[in-house]
């Protein structure tokens, strides 16, 4: 089962503020090896095949983040396979880049961080039948990695790094949240994801239709952090890709809650409780 296309609801795209973009741009081409897809005065797409998965845009008079607050915690690119998720690892050991990594049972997944202390992941999922479920949570634990097992995966495919293949897809996002109990009622009760894994009262992790999880939230910055300035830099939106049927179902259950909703062209504009701003597109 493909997690990342309809009728499944899914992150699409990722959007930062970022305080100097010709070295943000030259990070995620040459070393996270994202294709650069557009590229104007003040903002550049990356992504693969054509598809943008990130943008990064310059504003003007931003400042880096000072403190504690909602917003980034991680984005997760998703390879397609174990061999790919082993190139990277060679190729960012060769680049000197400083890397945590983990077994989550249901992934292997690499994290560091960007110029600027964006998070990022980059993982492989096991297959789904792998997934232990019980009570309707998926098990997923932080485990150490196999990274010669990986090396070697890699190395017996035969294909040197050539940058993220095709079929990458941004897996899921995790977010800083000021209120978990808040964050979970507006992305359950109003965006239709469900919970299906928790982790004692600090994170919750959340999906579609039986993913490991499209969204994670955690409130390891403290309860009650203020939303991320305009004017600093970080998380500006993320995107949520769904069926047009389901988003309009969607519109009664957030005005409800007192969500505002600003319509653009093609795309509609909500805040969750804490500040973080998400686009929600139809395919």
């Amino acid at each position: 089962m493909n997690f990342h296309e309809k009728p499944i609801t899914y992150v699409g795209e990722v959007g930062l503020k970022v305080m100097n973009i010709d070295k943000m741009k030259r990070f995620y081409h040459e070393t996270i090896g994202l294709e650069v897809i557009s590229e104007e005065q003040h903002s550049v797409e990356l992504g693969v095949a054509g598809k943008v998965l990130l943008k990064l845009e310059a504003i003007a008079g931003i400042i880096p983040k000072q403190g504690l607050y909602a917003g980034l915690y991680h984005f997760a690119i998703l390879l397609p396979a174990r061999a790919d998720l082993g190139r990277i690892l060679v190729h960012l050991h060769q680049k000197g880049i400083q890397l945590g990594s983990s077994d989550h049972l249901v992934s292997e997944a690499l994290y560091l961080s960007d110029p600027e202390g964006n998070g990022i992941e980059i993982y492989r999922d096991r297959e789904p039948q792998q997934w232990n479920w019980s009570n309707n949570e998926v098990s997923m634990a932080v485990d150490p990695i196999d990274a010669q097992g990986l090396v070697e995966a890699a190395q017996n495919s035969s294909e040197p790094w050539q940058g993220m293949p095709p079929a990458t897809v941004m897996g899921h996002i995790h977010l800083h949240v000021s209120n978990l109990t808040e964050a979970k009622d507006f992305y359950v009760d109003g965006l239709g994801f469900e919970v299906v894994a928790s982790m004692g009262g600090q994170a919750l992790f959340l999906a579609d239709q039986k993913y490991h999880h499209h969204i994670g939230m955690n409130v390891w910055n403290g309860t009650g952090i203020p939303a991320l300035p305009e004017k600093t830099a970080g998380l500006h939106y993320y995107t949520l890709i769904m069926e047009r049927e389901k988003r309009n179902e969607l519109e009664n259950k957030l005005c409800s809650m007192g969500t505002e909703i600003t319509k653009q062209d093609n795309y509609w504009e909500v805040k969750d409780p804490s500040g973080n701003l998400v686009r929600l597109f139809v395919e």
